[in-house]
């Protein structure tokens, strides 16, 4: 009788949904069954707490995204990431096979920065993203140019005093229907996000959390670098919670998110 009991128990175990693996170690999130491509495969630099045509007073803290590739600092090469650079009033460079200049209106992040604190005096700008490698050459990856006025600029301010060191999340859509791709976003403020197989000190990655009613949960890795995800989670509501992983001590967290919720169905 104890052994049927324990061959039923093990065949209801078995017979859990494979949308709800219970995966005790995060999978990496490519190979986990809710990851789904950036639709049409895209590849692209965005912003993401600014809209074109704001009107905005400095010091301003303006926050970066990127869609399709990973972030890792200039250490060394590393296939399928970059690094930010925001141009100010500069078009697209001709030559795609040239590093990028050094100066005041190509700004780079070759540390793996999400962000930067925007100083500039009032007027009329164009700002843009673009994602480069380690030895500054761009990738065919960059953001839409931005239009913004600066309106004021605060000298009393400080600009390190905006922002403290952690990590967020952000979904443009809260709510969706069933199959449709959610698009999930990451943010690190004041810190450096690495493919962890660079091995960089002072790096981490993003590690995401799915939890629905029942208390079931699955986390993916998002170990090369990568800074939002889409996912196709089944019906249900979720709490969601990024965390940021130290890139060189294996499990160690660094930084949690406050929850966020998303709905998928009615």
């Amino acid at each position: 009788m104890r052994a049927l009991q324990s061959l039923l128990l093990c065949s209801m175990a078995l017979s859990v949904s494979p949308l709800w693996a219970q995966n005790a170690v995060p999978l990496d999130a490519a190979k986990h069954p809710w990851s789904t491509p950036a639709p049409r495969g895209l590849k692209a630099a965005h912003f993401t707490n600014i809209s074109d045509g704001a009107r905005i007073e400095t010091p301003f803290l303006l926050k970066f995204g990127l869609t399709g590739m990973g972030l890792a600092p200039i250490t060394k090469e590393q296939k399928g990431t970059g690094h930010h650079h925001l141009l100010i009033n500069r078009e697209l460079p001709l030559d795609l096979t040239q590093p990028l200049p050094f100066n005041d209106q190509y700004i780079h992040f070759g540390k793996g920065q999400m962000e930067s604190v925007l100083t500039l005096k009032p007027g009329d700008y164009t700002l843009r993203l673009v994602l480069a490698d380690h030895r500054h050459v761009p990738h065919f990856v960059y953001s839409k140019p931005l239009r913004v006025k600066v309106t004021a600029h605060h000298a009393d301010v400080p600009p390190d005093s905006l922002g403290q060191a952690g990590v967020s999340l952000w979904l443009p859509k809260a709510e969706v229907a069933p199959g449709i791709p959610v698009q999930v976003l990451f943010h690190a403020s004041k810190l450096n996000v690495s493919h962890h197989a660079l091995q960089s000190t002072g790096t981490g990655h993003f590690r995401l959390t799915l939890k629905d009613g029942a208390g079931r949960s699955e986390s993916m890795d998002f170990r090369e670098g990568q800074t939002e995800a889409w996912l196709k989670p089944p019906r249900g509501q979720y709490q969601l919670r990024v965390d940021f992983m130290d890139n060189v001590e294996p499990g160690r967290v660094l930084h949690s998110s406050s929850p966020v919720t998303l709905k998928v169905g009615a």
